[in-house]
């Protein structure tokens, strides 16, 4: 394995090239370009390393709003290349486009063909533009919604250079699927599945060396046509220990990209930044495996890695203060909960006005999300994803409706956006996990709504992995892979999104009632937010011995309500959800009999949420909203 498949005569690897292909986020740079620019420039100093963020071109030449839009939709995002990848599925393609556009402003009055020209000619003006003629290598990280464009630059550049090494990397990639690749894709030199750093190291050294005295390659990861992935055993894995030792990831070509925009196209950017890698809820022990069952997100690590929280504030320091820019997001798929308080504490700690957004699972308490707030987070993703306790635990996500209310209601009381997601037809569900997510709707609707996303099905997620008994009765490719890859090549592949046959048409039914719920949500959350001025819909304010509550109804008259003495001191104690007998603890002076009647009168009225025998207060406390203080 190594060299090109053309055989030129060797020259030193001394230059090399990164590139990503649309269509990530067009306002952030890559990640994964960034961390690998800065390792191989630390490990080999004498090799120049130029990384293309060329999905920037691409939302400069189509306009930022409507690539953003092509973004937000994998589909979407697979066929404008796979028009140009594969002409012959240029029907079916453009069919798959117009369904998926479909009500969508952004695309009115726009030709798929227009859309796919533009797209074309910005390529092909990129390709003639870079100097690839001494580039011996060139790496591309492949992730949702590029791999059509990754694969038509691969084969676009390999036909004007092939003798140029190539090598691809990233989420896409499976050990299984390798040899069809090759088959299909003989442009491809080399793929390496799974963490790139030390693989892709080696491969530098590989190429460094003359070919007459190159040590065999030993990283499990690295797979090529003269190393069949047949070689490699399970999921491979060639990983770094410590996340310490990666250097500051280099964003320089971006924001020098950024700079030759055009006027008036320029933006603030969003800087990308890691704090860990793999998830610590998704693990393999002695008792099985665990982690959410949807989700596959975490195959290309093994175990759980964290920086230190002095790295991590450094690190953002660091960045925003190098490129200007103080709006970051945290790419981790789940924060390392300890940590919390010292990487947020110490990001207040700078004196940057900063705008973070990161992921969070739905057990952070309230007062790590007081931290996080004062740091600058103004945006979160919480993994809330369904309110049925009894659906909640079918996904396996280790939590249950209300705590899902809380953290809701935590948002909302410190002005954090919630752009939370609710999967909607997750196989197996059934009538009652529906009637309890409808049930928890009466009380949610009072916050920041969610969005509904329907279950997809993730390669080698938990639930593929065990689909009979999620009621599924065979997985394959999704069909949508079909309107854009010839079907000889997807007899030979699994890609990552799997359609299914099983309950799809009962489940479309089943849910119907709740996707009609989240659309009138919407509407009415708007509505009480638009009249109230921002205030929150359910909002109370303390008078030391008594409680002022103040209910927003959508299309109802507003509600006051005054809780007084033990009434008053109840509720306030159930601001983080509690049990009937932690309230009888707490309060020795008040029995049961008295208890009970007062917390099913607050569930009556709405001003408090019951699961099983657990109470929660659902009132924001209105000083300390901050932007209503």
């Amino acid at each position: 394995m190594g060299e090109s498949r053309v055989k030129n005569e060797w020259k030193p690897l001394h230059r090399m090239a990164l590139v990503s292909a649309p269509w990530p986020l067009f306002n952030r740079p890559s990640i994964q370009l960034g961390t690998l620019k800065a390792y191989l420039t630390s490990r080999f100093p004498g090799l120049r390393v130029e990384s293309h963020h060329f999905y920037l071109k691409v939302a400069d030449a189509v306009g930022f709003e409507r690539y953003q839009a092509v973004s937000e939709r994998s589909w979407l995002a697979e066929t404008v290349y796979g028009a140009l990848l594969f002409p012959q599925m240029h029907d079916s393609v453009e069919r798959l486009f117009l369904r998926e556009a479909k009500g969508k402003s952004v695309f009115r009055g726009v030709r798929f063909d227009d859309l796919v020209e533009r797209a074309r000619a910005i390529t092909q003006t990129f390709i003639e533009e870079t100097e690839w003629e001494d580039c011996g290598l060139t790496g591309f990280s492949v992730c949702l919604c590029q791999l059509t464009a990754s694969l038509y630059l691969i084969r676009r550049i390999k036909e004007l250079h092939p003798g140029m090494h190539v090598v691809a990397g990233g989420s896409s990639w499976n050990v299984d699927s390798c040899p069809a690749w090759f088959h299909h894709f003989p442009e491809i030199d080399t793929i390496i599945v799974g963490e790139g750093e030390l693989p892709l190291a080696e491969l530098v050294c590989h190429l460094q060396s003359p070919p007459d005295k190159r040590l065999p390659l030993t990283a499990e990861s690295i797979v090529s046509p003269s190393r069949r992935a047949s070689e490699v055993e399970g999921p491979p894995f060639s990983q770094l220990e410590d996340l310490n030792e990666l250097p500051l990831p280099d964003y320089d070509d971006y924001f020098t990209m950024l700079q030759d925009l055009p006027s008036g196209h320029s933006f603030f950017a969003t800087l990308p930044v890691e704090i860990s890698r793999g998830c610590w809820w998704s693990r393999i022990d002695s008792r099985g495996e665990s982690g959410c069952a949807f989700c596959n997100l975490n195959l290309q690590w093994r175990g759980y890695r964290s920086k230190k929280p002095e790295k991590v504030v450094a690190e953002i320091d660091a960045l925003t203060s190098r490129t200007r820019t103080l709006s970051v997001a945290v790419t981790d798929n789940v924060l390392p909960v300890k940590d919390i308080p010292r990487i947020f504490g110490g990001l207040a700690n700078l004196g940057k006005d900063l705008r973070l957004f990161a992921e969070i699972r739905a057990t952070v308490t309230r007062d790590a999300l007081q931290v996080m707030h004062q740091a600058g987070v103004q945006e979160l993703q919480v993994g809330i994803e369904a309110l049925s306790s009894r659906l909640l635990a079918k996904m396996n996500k280790g939590a249950t409706c209300i705590q899902n209310l809380q953290i809701m209601k935590d948002c909302e009381e410190l002005s954090i956006t919630n752009s939370s997601n609710l999967i909607i037809r997750f196989p197996g569900s059934d009538e009652e996990d529906v009637r309890e997510t409808l049930h928890a709707l009466d009380f949610a609707e009072i916050y920041r709504p969610l969005k509904a996303v329907r279950f997809w099905l993730g390669l080698e997620s938990p639930v593929y992995r065990s689909f009979r008994s999620s009621g599924i009765r065979a997985v394959m490719n999704h069909p949508h892979y079909g309107s854009i890859f010839p079907q000889g090549l997807l007899r030979e592949m699994r890609l990552m999104i799997q359609g299914y046959r099983g309950d799809l048409k009962v489940q479309r039914k089943l849910w119907r009632p709740v996707v009609e719920r989240l659309k009138s949500w919407e509407r009415a959350y708007e509505d009480m937010r638009t009249s109230s001025g921002g205030s929150p819909a359910l909002s109370y304010r303390d008078g030391r011995d008594f409680l002022l509550i103040h209910q927003r109804r959508p299309h109802l008259a507003s509600v006051h309500h005054r809780l007084t003495g033990s009434s008053r001191e109840i509720y306030l104690f159930c601001r983080i959800h509690r049990s009937l007998c932690d309230v009888v603890r707490r309060f020795p002076n008040l029995s049961e009999d008295k208890v009970q009647p007062f917390l099913n009168g607050m569930v009556e009225k709405k001003l408090m949420f019951r699961e099983g025998d657990r109470f929660l207060s659902l009132a924001v406390a209105l000083r300390t909203c901050p932007t209503r203080c």
